[in-house]
């Protein structure tokens, strides 16, 4: 039975998003045609929601066709529980000079590329809050919401400071999408207690760190940091973050003897903890096909007691990091976490 989280009165999301990253360039080759078939899979699963961009390239098109592929095969009522979470990220750098215009022009595209009348939802980000006028410029999506185009607004990669001033502006935020992981528990703490009291949701990417949080990478030897996969590239950066390659095999090895325990895979121990943790709704998972779908939907059955947290704890008490505010490492452009980071992939609109 798929679990849901509430974002707002009558606006049931699933607690397992599928997530679009992994369709987009850098990530490994994508048969296109399978992608878009295989995502009626997850539909028919109960993974309802679908996380993109309007930066992934391309990946807002192929849920479009998607989308409109069932609308002919099943009608508008079927096509209708597709929900949709999109983000809108103007290029760095176009910061000094976006209008609201512009915004507008990107939520626009957004639609024709979805084929939709509405989006469900917005998460915005915006590079450096230091350029440009993103409070006033960003303001605008309420004008837009009103306008119908937009059913909920929500933020990405930002941390409590930089959403308060649009909680002050106005803005209804029903979530707030960050990274979260075994590996990444920058959003416990004092964010999660945040969001608690604004009512705003955590979706959590990153809860498989890309895939090494999988049977794949138990036992292995450091790779070292050369990968073609962009995901990984940035993910091995965060296990050094965290402590090294050894913690993080030591904690692989303890997620496997709870996983054998349970008879699920290692993944779903991983996207459990993450979806035990105060104020998360739900985690994107990123997937090209469906082939791990059944593997995905165990962790609805899963249910971690004392001893399995107990096991865990005891590997997180002697991680190093990473430390900081959500996104802190990550907006640092001349850091390594920020250098590998591709800043203006929007284009115009």
């Amino acid at each position: 039975m798929v679990e849901t989280v509430a974002l707002r009165p009558g606006y049931d999301c699933p607690r397992v998003i599928k997530g679009g990253w992994q369709l987009a360039g850098g990530h490994g080759a994508v048969d296109r045609a399978r992608a878009v078939a295989d995502m009626e899979r997850f539909l028919d699963a109960g993974i309802t929601a679908f996380d993109c961009a309007d930066i992934y390239v391309g990946v807002e098109e192929m849920i479009g066709d998607f989308i409109a592929s069932v609308r002919r095969s099943r009608g508008t009522e079927a096509a209708d529980r597709i929900k949709v979470h999109t983000k809108l990220v103007p290029d760095f750098d176009r910061l000094a000079v976006v209008t609201p215009a512009d915004i507008e022009a990107i939520v626009d595209r957004s639609l024709r590329r979805l084929r939709l009348e509405q989006l469900s939802l917005v998460q915005f980000y915006w590079w450096d809050l230091q350029i440009g006028r993103p409070y006033a410029v960003l303001s605008c999506l309420k004008r837009i919401q009103e306008k119908g185009k937009i059913r909920f607004l929500g933020t990405t990669n930002w941390s409590e400071d930089a959403n308060a001033p649009f909680l002050e502006a106005g803005l209804d935020l029903v979530s707030t999408q960050v990274q979260y992981s075994l590996l990444d528990t920058r959003p416990g703490g004092a964010f999660s207690g945040w969001c608690r009291r604004h009512d705003i949701t955590i979706l959590c990417y990153g809860a498989l760190a890309g895939g090494f949080l999988t049977e794949r990478w138990l036992g292995v030897d450091d790779p070292g940091h050369a990968f073609d996969n962009r995901s990984l590239v940035k993910y091995r950066l965060i296990i050094d973050e965290f402590g090294g390659w050894d913690l993080f095999q030591e904690l692989m090895r303890v997620l496997a003897s709870v996983a054998r325990k349970h008879s699920v895979p290692l993944a779903a121990v991983a996207s459990r903890w993450v979806l035990d943790q105060p104020q998360v709704g739900a985690v994107i998972i990123g997937a090209r096909t469906a082939a791990r779908l059944n593997e995905t939907m165990t962790v609805f059955d899963l249910r971690l007691d004392g001893d399995d947290r107990a096991a865990i704890d005891d590997v997180l008490r002697r991680r190093r990091g990473p430390d900081g505010p959500v996104y802190g490492l990550e907006s640092d452009r001349g850091g390594r976490h920020g250098r590998i980071m591709k800043y203006n992939l929007g284009g115009v609109a």
